[in-house]
C-alpha cells in the first residue's frame, strides 16, 4: 500500500512562479515543428526570461543551449556566493529546469523547491553549489544535475570569473550590485562588470555561440540579464562569427526599475551601445494591434506583422500591480528608427490571455518558427 504524506502540500516547500508552466500545451499539442528541426540555436540571458525561449525552442525540436550570465547575487544566490564563495547558482538552475525532459518529474520539480526556514535556498541551488565544491568545477556540477533532470541541451555560465555589476542610471548615479541595479529607483543607462582580475569567457560558452543558426537574446532584465553576458570580453567576437541570425526578444512589460519607462526603441538601442550595433537581424515586440504609420505619414512599412493570437490586450486590473507593470511601448516612427539601423522589426500579439505579463506560448512559437524557416533559407 502506498503511504501519501498529506502534510507536504500546505506550502511548505514553495517555487518561484515560472512563465514556463504556460508552455506545457506547446508539447502535448506538437512537439516538434519539422520545417527547424536539426537546426541549432542558442539562448543568452538569464533569470526568469531565458527560460520562456528554452522551452519554446525545444517544443520545436530545436537543439537548444544556453548562455547565462553570472552577476547574480540576490536572494538565495547572493547568500551562497558571499558565504560559501561559490559559481551563482540561481540563473543557471532556471535554464536546467527548463530543459529538463519531464517538467512534472518528481526530481525536476523538487529541485525548484525553496526553503523559507533556511534562507530561502532552493533545492537546486544547494545541489549546484554543494557539487561544486565536491567536484572542484563549477561545469561539472551543472553536467550532473543536467543528467539528473534528464536536460535535453546544455547551459554555460558565459564566464567562470568571479563579476559583480555595475551601473550608471539615467539621472547619472552608480549602483554595484545587479540585485540593486534592477530595482533601481530610475531606469539604467550603461552597466559594467566589475572583477578582481581579467574576465575570461568561458570556451564552450563561445563555441555554441558560434555554432548557432539562431541566437536569441532574451527576454528578460534587459541590463542585469542580458547585457552582462555581453560584457564578457570574446562574447561580442563570437555573435560576429556566427553564421546564424540574431533575435532580440523585447520584454513584453517593465517590472522592475532598470527598464522603466524605456520604449522598445530604448531597450534596442541600449543593446547596440554594449555592443550589439550591426549585429541584430530580428526584434520580437509585442503589438496588441498591427502598427500603422499616421496618416500624414508616407513609406513602406517593413514590420512583419501577423494574426493576433488570442483576444488579449495588455491589461493590469490590480492597481497595485498597475503601480509595479506597464507595458513596454512601441509605435511606427520608433519602430522605423529601429529598422533604420539594420534588424527587422517582428510585430505580434504575444501576450498570454489569461497573464498579462507572460508570453502566449503559441504565438512565441509561430515567431520563432518564422525567423528559423528565414535562418533555414539562409543556410541552403
Amino acid at each position: 500500500m502506498q503511504v501519501t504524506n498529506t502534510h507536504l502540500n500546505d506550502g511548505a516547500f514553495p517555487h518561484d512562479p515560472s512563465m514556463t508552466e504556460a508552455f506545457a500545451p506547446l508539447y502535448a499539442a506538437d512537439p516538434v515543428v519539422p520545417q527547424t528541426a536539426h537546426l541549432r540555436a542558442v539562448v543568452i540571458g538569464g533569470g526568469t526570461g531565458a527560460p520562456v525561449s528554452i522551452r519554446t525552442l525545444l517544443s520545436m525540436g530545436v537543439e537548444t543551449s544556453a548562455v547565462v550570465a553570472m552577476a547574480d547575487d540576490g536572494g538565495s544566490t547572493g547568500i551562497l556566493r558571499e558565504e560559501a564563495n561559490v559559481t551563482p547558482p540561481g540563473d543557471i538552475r532556471k535554464c536546467i529546469c527548463a530543459m529538463a525532459a519531464d517538467p512534472e518529474d518528481p526530481l525536476t520539480k523538487a529541485f525548484k523547491y525553496r526553503f523559507p526556514f533556511a534562507d530561502n535556498h532552493t533545492l537546486g541551488n544547494l545541489m549546484l553549489s554543494a557539487l561544486e565544491e565536491a567536484t572542484g568545477a563549477f561545469p561539472e556540477a551543472v553536467s550532473i544535475c543536467e543528467k539528473l533532470l534528464h536536460a535535453r541541451g546544455h547551459v554555460y555560465p558565459s564566464t567562470l570569473d568571479r563579476v559583480s555589476l555595475v551601473a550608471r542610471t539615467r539621472d547619472g548615479r552608480y549602483i554595484e550590485g545587479q540585485a540593486v541595479a534592477c530595482h533601481s529607483r530610475t531606469a539604467l543607462a550603461h552597466v559594467q562588470l566589475r572583477s578582481a582580475g581579467n574576465i575570461v569567457a568561458y570556451p564552450p560558452a563561445l563555441e555554441a555561440i558560434r555554432n548557432a543558426d539562431l541566437i536569441v537574446l532574451g527576454p528578460g532584465s534587459l541590463f542585469t540579464s542580458i547585457i552582462p553576458n555581453l560584457l564578457v570580453p570574446g562574447v561580442i567576437d563570437a555573435i560576429r562569427q556566427s553564421r546564424g541570425a540574431t533575435l532580440f526578444v523585447c520584454s513584453l512589460a517593465d517590472m522592475q526599475g532598470e527598464t522603466w519607462g524605456l520604449t522598445a526603441r530604448e531597450h534596442v538601442e541600449a543593446l547596440m551601445e554594449h555592443g550589439m550595433r550591426g549585429l541584430l537581424d530580428y526584434v520580437l515586440v509585442h503589438s496588441a494591434v498591427p502598427i500603422k504609420p499616421d496618416s500624414s505619414e508616407t513609406g513602406v512599412f517593413r514590420a512583419v506583422t501577423g494574426a493576433n493570437i488570442g483576444a488579449s490586450r495588455f491589461v493590469v486590473d490590480d492597481e497595485a500591480e498597475q503601480r509595479r507593470v506597464r507595458p513596454v511601448r512601441i509605435d511606427y516612427a520608433d519602430l522605423r528608427l529601429i529598422q533604420s539601423k539594420g534588424p527587422v522589426v517582428i510585430a505580434r500579439n504575444l501576450v498570454d490571455p489569461e497573464h498579462p505579463t507572460w508570453h502566449d506560448p503559441f504565438a512565441l512559437r509561430e515567431a520563432f518558427t518564422g525567423v528559423l524557416r528565414l535562418c533555414h533559407s539562409r543556410r541552403r
